[in-house]
């Protein structure tokens, strides 16, 4: 395990090597899942306000959902997700023309209509924070099979975890956490190497 402040992370974010292979897995992380992706409280209201300029983007089945289930919605074990259809796909969620399903806010963000990204927890995947009393623990978890592709490239590539995910670990935790982060993944290399 690594500490950085308050934050317990899996050496697992260090050592193994992961890029998202989208032309494989088609954004499966945005389809195939218990409930919704998990929102902090501040997110519900953040996706609140923005949602009139994502709607646009959503096929008028997913906006139904929306109306029916609001802008987010509660599961027992993750707290605030974003709401699903039936119980599958994302209903911020949409299919570009090659077949890939991506984020609408991200979408949107990417033309300059919202300054809100996407879900940290969805910019964060294939890890996933749990708050336990005191600590966040950080821990890398890939879906088997969906992201097979992805773990098979990112070790042709020798690109670690954290290095893929060097933009949502910033954005997360701020540029100090990850140079730490940074630091002590070499620190660890470099024993191993001995």
């Amino acid at each position: 395990m690594i500490a950085i402040d308050n934050v317990l992370l899996s050496d697992q974010v260090v050592e193994e090597q992961f890029v998202c292979d989208l032309n494989a897995c088609k954004g499966g992380c945005c389809v195939d899942g218990d409930c919704g992706a998990p929102l902090t409280e501040e997110e519900t209201k953040i996706i609140a306000k923005v949602y009139p300029m994502v709607k646009p983007y959503l096929l008028s089945e997913y906006v139904e959902e929306v109306k029916k289930q609001g802008t987010h919605t509660i599961d027992d074990e993750y707290g605030f997700v974003t709401p699903t259809v039936n119980g599958g796909i994302c209903v911020y969620a949409y299919t570009d023309e090659v077949g890939i399903v991506k984020c609408a806010f991200e979408k949107a963000y990417n033309e300059g209509k919202i300054d809100f990204k996407k879900p940290i927890s969805c910019h964060l995947y294939p890890i996933r924070i749990k708050q336990m009393d005191g600590y966040e623990a950080v821990n890398y978890e890939p879906r088997k099979q969906m992201c097979k592709p992805a773990c098979k490239l990112g070790k042709q590539l020798k690109v670690p975890v954290y290095k893929f995910l060097k933009d949502s670990i910033t954005r997360k935790y701020g540029e100090e956490f990850y140079d730490t982060l940074d630091a002590v993944a070499k620190k660890m290399n470099a024993d191993k190497n001995r």
